[in-house]
């Protein structure tokens, strides 16, 4: 039986009769289904490789159809510090669940590494939750083709760093608007949002103020 070895992040567990688990992974190569043989069992060796919000090294070998079978798993790093703040625990199932949903018809490797990315900055409680939701809803609306324009406004006109905008549902985009909330401040930390990891992110100050409206307008985009 041919095998090989990856990195994994577990998206779902399911008991499968009296001791095993199929598991959906996603991976560096993109969604594998497996099953994991004994793993409720008291002694199973796999067992402390496939927990949810945590990074595993696993080996992955052919089973039949496309489902896979695991044959070892081992955690790389268990993201613990996600699960002691109630916000970030459910901002991370729904991270998991809207990949989980997308990937479906978009079997894409860069999946793992957003996920990956949410995962490490929810852990990390001193990242603001309003960032790592901001970073991850404008990749995850970019991933599926529909990324923001943070260079012109639904005209076609160049955004002008002396006039206030909107974000219009309807059109996808900002609109110039007189009572606009979004501002030049407001565009240019979504641009960094839009181009930087979040562990660089994290070391920018000063953007407390214009994230909550960052968050309102990648949100709206996302349409999540």
């Amino acid at each position: 039986m041919r095998s090989y070895r990856t990195r994994a992040i577990v998206l779902r567990r399911t008991n499968y009769g009296e001791a095993d688990r199929i598991l959906q992974l996603l991976t560096t190569d993109g969604k594998r289904s497996v099953i994991a043989r004994g793993v409720r069992k008291e002694k199973s060796k796999l067992a402390g490789g496939i927990e949810l919000f945590a990074l595993s090294d696993v080996v992955l070998g052919e089973g039949r159809g496309d489902l896979g079978i695991l044959t070892s798993a081992r955690l790389i790093q268990f993201y613990r510090h996600i699960l002691e703040d109630y916000d970030r625990l459910q901002f991370g199932y729904l991270v998991i669940k809207l990949i989980t949903s997308a990937s479906e018809t978009l079997d894409e490797p860069e999946w793992f590494d957003i996920l990956h990315e949410v995962l490490m900055g929810l852990d990390v409680l001193t990242i603001p939750l309003e960032l790592v939701e901001t970073w991850f809803y404008l990749r995850y609306a970019a991933m599926l083709g529909h990324e923001i324009n943070l260079s012109r406004d639904i005209t076609g006109d160049k955004l002008d760093a002396d006039k206030t905008y909107r974000y219009d549902s309807t059109e996808s985009g900002l609109r110039a608007s007189e009572r606009g909330n979004v501002t030049a401040d407001h565009i240019k930390l979504l641009r960094l949002i839009s181009a930087k990891p979040l562990a660089i992110l994290a070391q920018i100050g000063g953007v407390s103020e214009v994230l909550a409206e960052c968050l309102h307008v990648a949100r709206e985009h996302a349409a999540v």
